[in-house]
């Protein structure tokens, strides 16, 4: 199924935007305007839908289109109700459906397709897959905890195959290189051989969220590809002594080999009561053998493969992300507080530490905004990190120069923008804008919808150019 746009007949919205520069203090901005760097942002979906980027690696390998699901079109804004997994060409806004399941709709739905990502060099993306209709009756519907991942190919023939393989059976263990939940958010590390993920447990319930990865290994069970393994057990929910992670989130890539996966933890405090959210990193040596995880049964959390380190980098109390890893795998840029409660960027070396002695190795703040940031991404030559604050697009220098900090203003309105990613060549941003549509109104949890997330893109100018290999 493929919906054509012609120029014709869609009305591109193209908005002029100027730039300046701020320096990391405020008493420090640049007001001149530099016209020369005028940059252009495209709206290229119009259909009166849902086109989610859900901040993933959404751009194809060689740069021309743009994956998507179509959550919050039917019954309520739930991953269960996303029915189609989509693309869409940038040059000419063609949409091409990659996969459409029949679905189940409602407050309980299956069997929800959404949180897609492009693999990094074929022609296939990743996405989480839940309960086909004719596995209601004995799996039950779409849940955190009921779903797991399959990669479909991209160029619309609909090929798809089942990479973890989910088993929740009480009678025995549960079978080795299978999880019993739900895995989320995959994550192809940049070389394209490892998965990582979030992990919810359905056997143990009393456990909260953690990450895991997974890889093609020969013992896979029969009919997947990938072997399954978490990266953290993390400690009961409530029942956590000072300095143990209740929780993992927020986790992502550092390396192109995916050594090294960064990754906010909920953490006790020292005090034995209070938590902190901290950064942290689970190092996975490239000879891990990850057939020596531990699958766990109905009675027994499974366990990461032996030689799994992880490190605490930050003792904050509101680290935030997603966190990001350079493309050099040498540093990790997050979000934390400054000193009057707004997030702000932050970047720290991946060996690195806020305890430790040598200020190399410390966290920096790079930006001073006055509102909350979001939405980090690393621009692939290490020198930049693109993050939104106030609905509002910036770059900021990170180079270890007089320019570190220095932020660049992208987008001079106000549009309501989320879900930034960055083209693999560096040259081009995509993100969601909220868009009236009031011919299209819909009915969604009681309220009528009549905005619906459109994809822009916005080329970058010259100081983005890099020399590619």
């Amino acid at each position: 199924m493929r919906t054509k746009y012609s120029n014709g007949t869609s009305t591109v919205l193209i908005i002029l935007l100027s730039s300046f520069l701020i320096t990391q203090g405020c008493k420090n901005i640049d007001k001149k305007l530099d016209d020369t760097n005028i940059m252009k942002e495209k709206q290229i979906t119009f259909e009166p839908k849902t086109h989610d980027l859900d901040n993933n690696h959404n751009f194809s390998p060689d740069g021309k289109f743009l994956c998507y699901d179509t959550r919050g079109m039917v019954f309520n804004n739930n991953l269960a109700n996303s029915k189609s997994i989509e693309k869409v060409e940038i040059a000419t806004g063609e949409i091409t459906v990659l996969w459409e399941p029949k679905s189940l709709t409602g407050e309980n739905a299956a069997p929800g397709v959404a949180a897609v990502s492009y693999h990094p060099i074929k022609n296939e993306v990743i996405f989480i897959h839940g309960p086909l209709l004719d596995e209601v009756e004995e799996r039950g519907y779409y849940n955190i905890r009921n779903r797991t991942g399959v990669i479909v190919s991209a160029d619309g023939k609909k090929n798809i195959t089942k990479v973890d393989k989910r088993d929740i059976a009480i009678n025995r263990a549960t079978i080795p290189g299978a999880q019993r939940g739900g895995t989320h958010s995959h994550e192809f590390s940049r070389d394209g051989k490892r998965i990582g993920f979030t992990y919810d447990d359905f056997l143990q319930q009393d456990y909260d969220r953690t990450i895991g990865y997974m890889e093609a290994n020969e013992n896979s069970p029969e009919g997947y590809t990938h072997y399954f393994a978490v990266l953290i057990k993390p400690s009961k929910k409530g029942t956590s002594k000072a300095g143990e992670i209740e929780r993992a989130f927020s986790d992502s890539w550092v390396d192109y080999r995916g050594t090294k996966r960064a990754f906010i933890g909920k953490v006790r405090a020292e005090n034995g009561v209070d938590y902190e959210n901290s950064l942290f990193v689970a190092v996975i040596p490239g000879e891990v053998d990850i057939t020596t995880a531990i699958s766990g049964d109905k009675d027994n959390y499974p366990s990461p493969p032996k030689g799994i380190k992880i490190r605490r980098l930050t003792h904050n109390v509101n680290d935030d992300g997603i966190v990001r890893g350079s493309y050099d795998g040498q540093t990790i840029t997050y979000l934390s507080e400054d000193q009057h409660g707004i997030k702000q960027v932050f970047v720290i070396a991946v060996d690195g530490s806020d305890l430790s002695d040598d200020p190399k190795k410390k966290p920096k703040q790079v930006t001073n905004f006055k509102s909350d940031a979001s939405n980090i991404r690393w621009h692939p030559s290490d020198k930049w990190i693109f993050s939104i604050s106030d609905d509002m697009i910036y770059a900021s220098n990170v180079e270890k120069s007089n320019n570190f900090g220095k932020t660049i203003l992208l987008t001079s309105d106000n549009l309501n923008r989320g879900n930034l990613v960055v083209s693999p060549n560096g040259l081009m941003l995509a993100y969601n804008v909220k868009v009236k549509d009031k011919k299209s109104q819909l009915i969604i949890e009681g309220k009528i919808k009549d905005e619906f997330d459109q994809i822009f893109v916005l080329k970058l100018d010259h100081r983005f150019k890099m020399d590619l290999k």
